[in-house]
């Protein structure tokens, strides 16, 4: 009584795909897998030093001058 059968899961489909049709629901899941795709690309990169910290340049040391006193 507490399990869902594989009969359940099909008409659970079947009315979903009747309440949205069918090309909204590739068009769904192509959004959601591209989605995903795009995750992992970034991801990757993060992990891969995609991102590296910008270069320092070195700042030209001010002319100070000396009061003497």
């Amino acid at each position: 009584m507490g399990s869902i059968s594989i009969w359940h899961w099909l008409i659970v489909a079947l009315i979903v795909s009747l309440v949205f049709g069918t090309k909204k629901l590739r068009t769904v899941g192509g959004d959601l897998g591209s989605a995903i795709r795009g995750f992992k690309d970034a991801v990757n990169t993060e992990t891969a030093g995609g991102n590296p910290e910008p270069a320092v340049t070195p700042q030209p040391k001010a002319a100070t001058q000396e009061i003497s006193g």
